[in-house]
């Protein structure tokens, strides 16, 4: 040329340079390979097919490896988890023992062809649907076990709450028994009576306890009972302390099992300081014995 020219290469220029290179070289890589694929797919080189056959059967081997891992692996939860149903039944048969209940009252209906277990899933011949399946049956046992558990706990807790409630601790602490419960020979008259309760003989003052939790009904002084105090404990049951010489609670206090109510003595139609103790069911009359004597045995166990 006529002129010198100068040009004037900065670092800018330089990175603009190498990355044109850089995607110049990519480019021609990829169509390169492209075209080399291509001509021997087309060419059908025996080489080239058995090593992308060889690819794929690798790549779904491994695919098949870790399905069946994951089968084998669930297909062992779900043996775990029929194992823990079968505890869980014979759970519920124990429980429903103690509890004096039948097992077949706290069955639900059937939800499945069998009541325990499942189908055989083996590592050998393991399917995803048939899996699925008895997921879904084992869940459906689950429910139905937990329903029958439930129901379980709460027949004992009613069962525990209803016997915590019995009179079944003496209301006199090592108090002896005298006169019974039923008919008898009445020691002011001399004529056959109904006994309606048990006479505990003790000194005056002695502590006369509350046989069960429960509210203070009635306190009054009676011609015949004395100073007489009730306490109700649901289920129309209440307990009658009779002949009192001195009455410590009041109508409407809730009062513990054991806690002192009164005090012995001989008020009301009495030959003597004693304790005239009454089980009432509904208003009728109850054996006493028969309470006390349930209370004796549980103490014992």
């Amino acid at each position: 040329m006529a002129t010198a020219r100068s040009i004037t290469l900065t670092g800018r220029h330089l990175a603009l340079a190498v990355s044109l290179l850089i995607v110049t070289v990519l480019v021609l890589a990829t169509m390169f390979s492209y075209l080399t694929v291509r001509h021997a797919a087309e060419m059908r080189l025996p080489f080239l097919e058995q090593m992308l056959r060889n690819i794929s059967l690798e790549e779904a081997a491994k695919t098949r490896d870790l399905v069946r891992e994951n089968l084998v692996n669930m297909a062992t939860r779900l043996g775990h988890m029929q194992a823990q149903l079968m505890e869980l039944d014979s759970l519920g048969e124990r429980l429903a023992g103690m509890a004096g209940v039948k097992v077949k009252d706290l069955k639900p209906a059937p939800v499945a062809k069998s009541a325990q277990g499942g189908p055989l899933v083996s590592p050998e011949n393991l399917d995803a649907q048939a899996l699925q399946r008895a997921l879904d049956d084992l869940s459906r046992q689950v429910e139905a076990k937990s329903e029958a558990l439930a129901s379980l706990e709460n027949r004992i807790f009613d069962e525990r709450i209803r016997k915590s409630l019995l009179p079944t601790s003496n209301p006199i602490a090592d108090g002896v028994r005298g006169s019974g419960f039923g008919w008898r020979t009445d020691p002011f008259t001399g004529q056959t009576a109904l006994h309606e309760g048990i006479d505990f003989a003790a000194d005056p003052g002695t502590p006369i306890l509350a046989a069960a939790p429960g509210i203070v009904l009635n306190v009054e002084r009676h011609p015949e009972y004395g100073n007489v105090v009730d306490i109700d404990h649901g289920d129309d049951l209440i307990t009658r302390y009779a002949h009192a010489s001195l009455v410590l609670v009041k109508p409407g206090e809730f009062v513990r099992r054991g806690q002192q109510i009164a005090a012995v003595g001989s008020t009301g139609r009495s030959t003597g300081p004693h304790l005239h103790f009454e089980v009432r069911v509904k208003g009728v009359p109850q054996n006493p014995a028969r309470f006390l004597d349930r209370g004796e045995q549980v103490a014992k166990r």
